[in-house]
């Protein structure tokens, strides 16, 4: 119990692209919204709407294994992550994540340096959003592992 209290604490200490904010302001204010995951559409789950994206690698009680994919110049359709999860970013160049409205939430052209790979990152619950690859040759790898309880 304690590791896990430890690697929540560090988790949440860093925004939610792994730029550590500490003192400093994170270079571009995350967008994210929350709410309660049961109150979000069920035909909006990743696996779902976004089965061209997302593939099931491992599923149980415990956790759900997603690898995911995005082709250059492809967007994601509007779905939903209703558990907690780690990515483990393999690949990807440029991108934006939009909410379920098409408002930006993150955009990776306004960091201050590009992010580095492979890139590992907490994620909590994720409302409904769409991934836009901006690359025209870097196809988008990641592996997510959603936390079921």
């Amino acid at each position: 119990m304690l590791i896990a209290t430890i690697c929540l604490t560090f988790f949440t200490a860093t925004n939610s692209y792994g730029q550590t904010d500490g003192n400093k302001k994170s270079a571009q204010s995350l967008l994210y919204k929350t709410g309660n995951p049961a109150d979000w559409p069920k035909d909006q789950d990743a696996v779902i709407s976004g089965k061209k994206n997302h593939k099931i690698l491992l599923e149980n009680d415990s956790v759900r294994v997603l690898e995911v994919t995005v082709l250059p110049g492809e967007k994601e359709a509007v779905h939903h992550h209703q558990y907690r999860s780690v990515l483990y970013m393999m690949e990807a160049g440029d991108f934006i994540d939009r909410d379920g409205e098409g408002n930006v939430i993150f955009d990776t052209r306004k960091l201050p340096s590009p992010l580095k790979f492979p890139l590992t990152k907490w994620k909590s619950p994720e409302v409904p959003h769409s991934v836009e690859n901006l690359s025209k040759t870097i196809t988008m790898r990641l592996i997510r592992i959603e936390i079921k309880k």
